[in-house]
């Protein structure tokens, strides 16, 4: 069990009793070290499995260290606790919690049960949802609560009408999740902090339950897991626990980098061990990831080095615009896979979700197999769909599947009760949708209400139809976007999830003015033809032979043999958000540095001089963050791109009546050839679809 272990390793895994801070740096292998140590204390030291807890951050790294334990020590892994923190107090709760007055058999809600009882709490105390949205009270209930306050403290410190009108939210809510005998999700970590302090001998029972306590990923934790931990770790101070605080980049989660930073200052007599030998990346790789680092002034400082060799110089390519930057990145690709490489080595990342739509679309164009990791594909996002939705009803009011689902959104009072009404009337009369809905006062079952709110929404329609017969498409988006207010419902909830949505949103009129630009003109049919056509290829991802492509956020844990990063100017990353404050600062800089160290044999950093971004061109400087990586570790691409040409085009190569074949579709004949670039084929299974070929690559059969 200890034979492959190097000597800091070793020394992790063998050290016996009291507190242990393992400084793990990326690569390094930490979940090897925790699960070796577990076995170590199982085997050799005679600890029993009853008494050891250990704690990570999702349920499959939970799952995949139980058999990585079981591997090493056995059945008898199965008798220990290895699970998150959410699921560790939810298991105590079932036990102890009716000490508190609710029943064993609470339910627990999710996000979405929160938000939607928070909504009832703003109706029954009859506070405007408008001024104050559901999700926006919902988020900051649950950050206070990741600070271990409860109603009443909150109520005591409310100081302005909105912090006061919050906390009578927030008492209610309370009120409304014990007559139902539920909690939230901050809820499980917060009651059993509020119960180990109410009732010592709750506290003991469980400290001497727990002997031995290791804690995965500890830079993410917020202060009520750091004081759960704390708590449980007070009697025999046999606690253990791994991070690295230069991957510490969750702070909007409310993840403290204090924790780790201190953890020295809350046990003084802890051992401090790094790992700083890293087994992912080349040496060139890790020398610009230290430099990097020594930017930052909250850290505790390490080394990372490697026994692999130097590796490739790092590659910096600049483009004119982002378009010319996703080619460069496509070309690059296609380049090494003809050379013998895989699809599936590589990776790109990006800040800001926003910023995958280009890459999407280039990479259809060279037909390069990519899947999107943490996020939908662009088209497919909730939003754009939306107001993909509002410009098809303006082109065809007829088309009665996107008028049902952008009549109420934003939300404008014509609920689903609503819908039901008009629906039955318009199957009564023999019409249409659309006709039940201009026919609103004949449909005696509706309430005055919602025959106003129906009426109000036809006169808003009927505006923007007036826009549209006047003006450019990218004007007439823009004054859509605007009226129907999409952009203010999302400042409203004041979400970092729905300022990302906003920033889609924004990218979509960047999609519209490009399309405008392409062409001496356009309509409104013909856009919506295109994005139809593009949004009906195939994912390329059947085999998962395919480039991954992720925010920097959801590629913490992972690693590639090749890596692009694209988006490297001040305003996109290091974020507009961060600029100006020096702890968001920070976090960027430890951002990139995640960034950095995913890549195990060589690393692209991209940037462009111009960028079509949230609906505005920008020209931002290239990332200061680049400056801090040493001249002699980078060279400069010498690689030029055309954004207009079409390497994997089939254009001209196909006629009327070819047999052909299609990765999604299989065996088709061509049945039309239109503008040489775009193709019907009648699919034997799938019938027929119309195609770019510049997006759809055919094999001719």
């Amino acid at each position: 069990m200890l034979d492959d272990l190097n000597q800091v390793q070793l020394e992790a895994v063998t050290h016996h009793e009291g507190p242990l801070l393992i400084i793990a740096g990326a690569g390094s292998g930490k979940t090897r070290i925790l699960t070796h140590r577990i076995a170590y204390l199982i085997k050799e030291k005679g600890v029993s499995p009853l008494n050891i807890l250990a704690i990570t951050f999702t349920n499959k790294a939970a799952n995949e260290m139980k058999e990585r334990i079981a591997s090493l020590v056995g059945r008898v892994s199965r008798a220990m606790w290895v699970s998150t923190f959410h699921a560790t107090c939810a298991r105590i709760l079932r036990q102890e919690i009716d000490r508190l007055g609710y029943s064993k058999s609470f339910v627990i809600y999710d996000n979405n049960d929160s938000k939607r009882l928070v909504s009832y709490c703003l109706r029954d105390l009859n506070i405007d949802s408008k001024r104050y949205p559901a999700n926006k009270i919902a988020a900051t209930i649950s950050k206070v609560k990741n600070e271990l306050i409860d109603a009443e403290t909150f109520a005591s410190r409310a100081t302005t009408y909105v912090e006061q009108t919050v906390a009578e939210v927030y008492k209610l809510y309370q009120e409304r999740l014990y007559q139902s005998n539920a909690l939230d999700f901050d809820d499980l970590i917060m009651t059993t902090v509020n119960m180990f302090q109410l009732f010592p001998s709750v506290l003991d029972t469980y400290q001497e339950r727990f002997k031995h306590i290791l804690i995965d990923e500890y830079q993410d934790t917020n202060y009520a897991q750091y004081e759960l931990v704390r708590l449980l770790a007070g009697k025999y101070r046999n606690i253990c626990v791994v991070g690295d605080d230069f991957q510490s980049i969750y702070k909007f989660r409310g993840a403290d980098i204090r924790n780790i930073l201190e953890f020295e200052r809350d046990y003084p007599e802890c051992r401090v061990i790094k790992l700083e030998q890293n087994y992912r990346s080349t040496k060139t790789i890790l020398k610009a990831a230290n430099q990097v680092m020594q930017n930052n002034r909250a850290r505790k400082p390490k080394h990372l080095w490697t026994e692999n060799g130097e590796g490739e110089l790092i590659t910096r390519y600049q483009g004119k615009n982002e378009h010319e930057e996703a080619t460069f990145v496509a070309s690059e690709i296609e380049q090494m896979v003809k050379a013998g490489g895989r699809y599936k080595k590589f990776a790109v990342f990006y800040r800001t979700n926003a910023q995958s739509r280009v890459l999407e679309e280039i990479f259809l164009r060279y037909g390069v197999p990519y899947k999107i990791i943490g996020g939908l594909k662009f088209y497919d996002r909730a939003e754009i769909k939306d107001v993909l939705a509002y410009l098809r009803v303006l082109s065809n009011p007829q088309d009665t599947v996107s008028l049902k689902r952008i009549i109420n959104v934003p939300k404008r009072g014509i609920g689903n009760t609503t819908i039901d009404k008009v629906d039955a009337y318009a199957l009564k009369n023999n019409t249409s949708f659309y006709q039940a809905l201009s026919n609103v006062d004949d449909i005696y079952t509706l309430s005055t209400a919602a025959q106003k709110s129906i009426k109000k929404f036809l006169a808003l329609m009927d505006g923007i139809q007036a826009i549209k017969e006047k003006e450019t498409l990218e004007n007439l988006v823009r004054a859509l976007i605007d009226q129907i207010g999409y952009l203010a419902a999302f400042e409203a909830e004041g979400t970092i999830e729905a300022e990302n949505r906003a920033e889609n949103v924004k990218e979509f009129v960047g999609v519209i003015k490009e399309f405008e630009e392409e062409r001496e003109s356009c309509d409104l049919d013909e856009f919506l033809e295109e994005i139809s056509l593009i949004t009906d290829i195939d994912s390329y991802d059947d085999d998962n032979n395919a480039v991954t492509l992720m925010t920097v956020h959801n590629a913490k844990g992972l690693e590639f043999d090749i890596v692009f990063i694209v988006g490297m100017e001040d305003g996109i990353f290091p974020h507009i958000r961060s600029i100006t404050e020096a702890d968001e600062l920070e976090e960027e800089r430890r951002l990139f540095y995640v960034g950095i160290t995913r890549a195990m044999e060589k690393l692209y950093l991209c940037n462009a001089w111009s960028r079509n971004l949230w609906g505005g061109v920008n020209y931002n400087s290239a990332s200061r963050f680049l400056h801090e990586i040493p001249p002699e570790l980078i060279k400069d691409a010498d690689q030029k791109v055309d954004v207009k040409a079409k390497p994997l085009s089939q254009v001209g190569i196909f006629s009327v009546g070819d047999n052909v074949y299609h990765k999604k579709f299989g065996e088709g004949r061509i049945t039309a050839v239109k503008d040489e670039d775009q193709v019907t084929v009648f699919f034997t299974m799938e019938g027929e679809k119309t195609l770019l070929l510049s997006y759809a690559p055919l094999e001719k059969r």
